[in-house]
């Protein structure tokens, strides 16, 4: 269960972290500025405030679910580093 919701909580943050992005680019390409917005502070602070609450409740809970959360967020970064060496590998087969 916490390997599932470590995921999901991954997931969320991917999803959330790519359109405030999105939106920062979009502010700074209207405007020709770079884009200073409280609510894009407000949206990254809170997204680590409740990333922190539910690996309280967790921790609470069961520590063996702790560790299944811990798994399930840096399930993205496994899958980073199984990108980085395929493309690594195909590099290497074409020979660029």
């Amino acid at each position: 269960m916490g390997l599932a919701l470590g995921g999901v909580i991954a997931y969320l943050n991917f999803h959330w972290l790519k359109k405030v992005v999105a939106g920062l680019a979009d502010l700074t390409v209207q405007s020709g500025t770079p884009a200073s917005n409280r609510g894009v502070v407000h949206r990254f602070l809170l997204r680590y405030f409740l990333m922190a609450i539910v690996a309280f409740v967790i921790l609470t809970l069961s520590r063996e679910s702790m560790y299944g959360l811990f798994a399930g967020l840096f399930l993205p970064v496994a899958a980073m580093l199984c990108e980085a060496a395929y493309e690594l590998y195909a590099a290497v087969i074409r020979g660029l």
